[in-house]
């Protein structure tokens, strides 16, 4: 909806600075999507890759445990995975795109190969343990490229609806805001430029004034034809 403004020339250059802005936020903010767009495509294809990849040598490592539970049972299984004392650890330091802190996982220390004795234990815990500690590499950076895809996908959404409220809303009403101001100062300047004339033209005519006529008094002889003194001298 058009905002009711005053036609002044304070407002009009107003406006046309707020639609200069309008329009350079817009161009700022669509070089910005368009970034966001690509990184977010590739982080996408890395994240579908990376995921399939975790989920498959998961389900390998589900099943060679449940070999492993089969084959050992699963009370001695449980005894046997409370011998494993370490744990993973992770830093995360934090990087920027386009405004957007994108985390980067950096995993180290594992557990050791091999934390049970050999004796009670079976080859399919063997190999359990192997297909985990393969999983156990992959899962920080999946975490990683998992958290930058939601990121900037919520980013791109709201940089998205940013360009669109300036491309469809704010800057044509801007601009009809400027086109009416400019109309409206125009008729007035027409108008005044009008009334100039015609005060002019009035001022003109009234020096000017009428047309005047001379009359001249006729000539009376008073002196009845009879020479009069001073005119002998």
């Amino acid at each position: 909806m058009q905002q009711k403004i005053a036609p002044t020339r304070n407002n009009l250059l107003r406006m046309r600075q707020a639609l200069k802005l309008a329009q350079e936020g817009y161009e700022i903010l669509d070089k910005k999507r368009e970034v966001l767009t690509t990184e977010l495509i590739h982080q996408a294809h890395n994240a579908a890759t990376q995921q399939t990849q975790v989920w498959q040598k998961l389900a390998d490592a589900y099943r060679a445990l449940e070999e492993a539970r089969l084959s050992m049972g699963r009370e001695h299984l449980e005894w046997t995975a409370l011998a494993v004392n370490k744990s993973v650890e992770v830093d995360i330091k934090l990087r920027s795109i386009m405004g957007v802190v994108i985390p980067t996982v950096d995993a180290h220390g594992e557990p050791p190969e091999m934390p049970y004795g050999l004796g009670n234990t079976t080859v399919a815990l063997d190999e359990a343990v192997a297909r985990f500690r393969q999983v156990l590499d992959d899962i920080p950076l999946l975490s990683e490229i998992m958290i930058s895809v939601w990121r900037l996908a919520r980013e791109l959404q709201k940089t998205q609806r940013r360009v669109n409220a300036l491309q469809y809303i704010f800057i044509p009403e801007y601009k009809e805001i400027v086109k009416s101001i400019e109309s409206a100062l125009e008729e007035r300047e027409r108008e005044e430029v009008f009334r100039l004339k015609r005060l002019k033209s009035k001022t003109t005519t009234a020096r000017v004034g009428p047309t005047t006529h001379e009359y001249q008094q006729p000539y009376r002889d008073i002196g009845g034809g009879k020479p009069t003194s001073y005119e002998f001298g």
